[in-house]
């Protein structure tokens, strides 16, 4: 009888041990990516002036009366800067605000938007562009970029349930179609063209407009092969004009839909 218990108790310890190694490798195999969990920016060339801005855009947010935001990171930062005059004709008047960080990546945007950059209002359209420098900084793999680019839209449909949220494709980046990371965006891209569903999220592909028929990118619109100059703004603002345009006009949508 002894022997039979002793045998019984040796099974149960090795179960519990096989079960431990198991639930051990499945919590490494579940650990999130970085690119979903909320964070400030840290990099030495932002610290200065990244808080300053997030604290700045708040306090616009909270004087109210917005119908559309841009949220994204150094390339939607630049309707400030390069982009400007285009903002001025094609933006302005539509009570637009700017929520784009240069140097941000998805993280970053998650954090914002959980602290205050889009609390107590109701824009009709979130217009969504971000990811490359998950791509450029740590070569995240895309599907890693796209769950948190998937993060940034439910933080937006939890906050914002009656704003029509439109995701852009991540804009080229790079001279040529082969370079690793232009592909890297690309295979993103795929990914989240999937994130539409036609009533609260809609997904714009515009990057044919900036390449020729090689699918090579013009510094002549990109002058660093990354970031639009003020003829880029304008090519991005004609191609999402009558998207926008539709989006703005139509109802708010219905937040059990």
């Amino acid at each position: 009888m002894e022997s039979i218990f002793k045998r019984r108790l040796l099974a149960g310890v090795l179960f519990g041990l096989a079960f431990s190694v198991y639930a051990g490798e499945g919590a490494v195999e579940a650990k999130r990516p970085e690119s979903v969990i909320p964070v400030t920016q840290t990099a030495e060339w932002a610290v200065e002036w990244w808080g300053p801005r997030h604290a700045e855009k708040v306090r616009e947010i909270k004087r109210g009366d917005i119908d559309l935001l841009m949220i994204g990171d150094s390339i939607t930062h630049g309707w400030e800067t390069r982009g400007k005059n285009v903002w001025e004709k094609y933006y302005k008047h539509r009570k637009a605000v700017n929520l784009g960080f240069s140097g941000d990546r998805t993280e970053h945007v998650i954090w914002r938007l959980q602290n205050g950059e889009v609390k107590g209002i109701s824009p009709r359209l979130a217009v969504l562009m971000i990811g490359t420098n998950n791509t450029g900084h740590r070569k995240d793999a895309a599907k890693d970029t796209a769950q948190g680019i998937e993060s940034i839209i439910k933080e937006l449909r939890t906050r914002l349930p009656e704003t029509r949220i439109l995701l852009l494709a991540i804009f080229p980046r790079s001279a040529t179609a082969d370079d690793e990371l232009r592909k890297l965006n690309g295979e993103i891209n795929k990914i989240i063209s999937g994130f539409a569903d036609k009533k609260h999220v809609f997904y714009l592909d515009i990057n044919g407009g900036f390449l020729d028929e090689k699918g090579s990118l013009s510094k002549e619109i990109m002058p660093d092969l990354l970031h639009p100059n003020e003829q880029g703004y304008e090519l991005w603002a004609k191609a999402m004009e009558p998207t926008i345009s539709r989006l703005m006009s139509q109802p708010a949508p219905s937040p059990a839909e």
